[in-house]
């Protein structure tokens, strides 16, 4: 089996992002010639991973100004509900700034997009943008890239041609309609991917918009088949994609670009036979999304039963291979019908809201079993990767029916996965009386976030709260005291004893590892 196809391996779903253990590898010297340890103090400006400060982000740059602190903002976005009246997070330092943009350039610079030969993926960037997006200071960040950089792989070489006459090498990939196809869906090729869409970049002064406009979203052949594989990997390609439009970063948008291009397209059979369906079908509304959870999915016995905890990938040798036919028809049933940006907003404020819903409510399945509360590693991805779809509606560049269409795409994704993962029990009741435990940092759902900023993982708790928090922002779905305890939860459950997660909530199996609770 391909190591980079959306399957892997039952061992590589265990051990994905290699949080089985409450601890991450001891990190060991980084495979260059020397450690990297940056800080804004002691890093020379002639330094090959640092750059002038100031300095405009280009495809080759990346450099965050102390003001671009993300969705949450250093003042009001203008996608925020005119009724809001609370806090938002003030910029952060210049020393803070240089910090991220040089740790960040430096991981650029020396670490490939898997961190093993299995597909993990390096987290790095995303784990050091949720931190500074969140307020945390700059130590923070840097124990957050000490602590993940020693196990990475260090950056392959690019391939080339053989030599031109006259000398100089000649480019792999430079027809795109002939050597993508080429080239696809292996990792090796990552480095010339990502050099391909820099360039392009680069003919276009640095402007990422159009390039992404080009290759992801017109409609040929190739784009709709690198589209496909941006939905793949458990959503790590738009992920990544996701952090380089918010933070109008063209090398991150170009890291996005190149690691869909080398992730698996297989999740296609599902995603695009549904759509067709949904044309088709003549039916107006598709109701709300948590009904497709509950009515859809967990009441339905051959849709909740098709995956098998001894299932090496859950949505492909389960759902699909066992009840493809009904995972169609029910994601064919989603359809976003805006014909303006408010309506797209809705649907985007419930898509994202059902996300926090049921990974939340999934990680206090086992409550009656006396177990401790944990996030599905899984399902927690379709929170991490929900911030995407504010930021994309906001673009005035993407054209509306992309925007839908993407939508759309998320929603059908939460269906499947869920489904995957045993269709575990969603219960309202079970979110709003849970009472968290004391912390050191109480009150302000960002001061119950800060507890996350020194916690020791590759960076999926950060994210998983400040996605979080995005939703509570932009689109006050629920009252404050719900999500407080969304806060709590979150932070309670990966600060608890044992692993950090579980995986594929809804079997027994899952939670064998997860210590009982008085």
């Amino acid at each position: 089996m391909h190591p980079f196809t959306s399957a892997g391996t039952k061992t590589s779903l265990l051990r994905q992002a290699i949080n089985i253990s409450p601890r991450l590898p001891t990190p060991r010297t980084i495979i260059t010639t020397r450690r990297i340890h940056l800080t804004a103090s002691k890093m020379s400006s002639s330094s090959p991973e640092s750059s002038p400060e100031g300095a405009a982000a280009t495809p080759h740059r990346i450099s965050i100004p102390p003001s671009a602190t993300g969705l949450w903002g250093s003042s009001p976005s203008p996608l925020l509900p005119s009724t809001y009246t609370g806090p938002v997070i003030p910029p952060q330092t210049a020393p803070t700034s240089t910090l991220l943009s040089r740790l960040l350039q430096a991981d650029m610079a020396h670490h490939h997009v898997f961190f093993n030969e299995d597909g993990f993926h390096n987290h790095i960037p995303h784990h050091l943008l949720a931190l500074y997006g969140t307020s945390a200071p700059p130590e923070a960040l840097q124990k957050a890239y000490d602590g993940n950089a020693g196990y990475q792989r260090p950056v392959l070489p690019e391939h080339h041609h053989r030599p031109k006459e006259g000398g100089g090498e000649d480019l792999l990939i430079q027809n795109w309609k002939e050597d993508y196809p080429k080239y696809r869906g292996k990792e090796e090729y990552y480095p010339d991917f990502l050099a391909f869409f820099k360039r392009e970049m680069d003919s276009l002064g640095g402007r990422y918009e159009e390039v992404v406009n080009t290759y992801l979203f017109s409609g040929t052949p190739v784009a709709e088949n690198l589209l496909v594989r941006l939905y793949s990997g458990f959503l790590h390609p738009l992920i990544q994609l996701m952090y380089g439009l918010e933070w109008k970063q063209p090398a991150i948008v170009a890291e996005g670009l190149a690691q869909a291009a080398v992730h698996a397209d297989d999740i296609g059979t599902y995603l695009l036979p549904a759509e067709a369906a949904a044309r088709e079908d003549r039916a107006e509304d598709m109701g709300k999304i948590l009904d497709l959870l509950e009515k859809g999915v967990r009441q339905n016995e051959k849709l909740a039963k098709a995956a098998r905890m001894s299932d090496s990938n859950k949505i492909r040798d389960g759902v699909l291979a066992r009840a493809k036919e009904e995972a169609i028809k029910l994601a064919s049933r989603v359809k976003v019908n805006a014909t303006n940006e408010k309506e797209l907003q809705e649907r985007t404020a419930e898509m994202h809201d059902s996300a926090v819903f049921m990974a939340s409510a999934a990680a206090l399945v086992k409550r009656h079993e006396k177990k401790g509360p944990r996030f599905d590693f899984f399902l927690m991805h379709h929170v991490t990767s929900a911030p995407f779809f504010t930021t994309v509606n906001a673009q005035d560049w993407i054209s509306l029916d992309t925007k839908v269409r993407l939508l759309e795409w998320k929603i059908r994704m939460d269906l499947v996965q869920y489904a995957a993962r045993g269709a575990p029990e969603l219960s309202l009741d079970a979110i709003t009386s849970y009472q968290p435990k004391e912390k050191k940092a109480s009150g302000t759902p960002e001061e119950i976030i800060s507890n996350l900023h020194f916690f020791e993982d590759d960076g999926h708790a950060i994210k998983l709260a400040r996605a979080a928090r995005i939703c509570q922002l932009y689109y006050q779905t629920r009252d404050d005291d719900y999500w407080n305890k969304i806060y709590h939860l979150i932070v309670d459950s990966v600060l608890a004893p044992g692993p950090h997660w579980v995986r594929s909530c809804g079997f027994d199996e899952a939670w064998e590892d997860i210590p009982d609770v008085e």
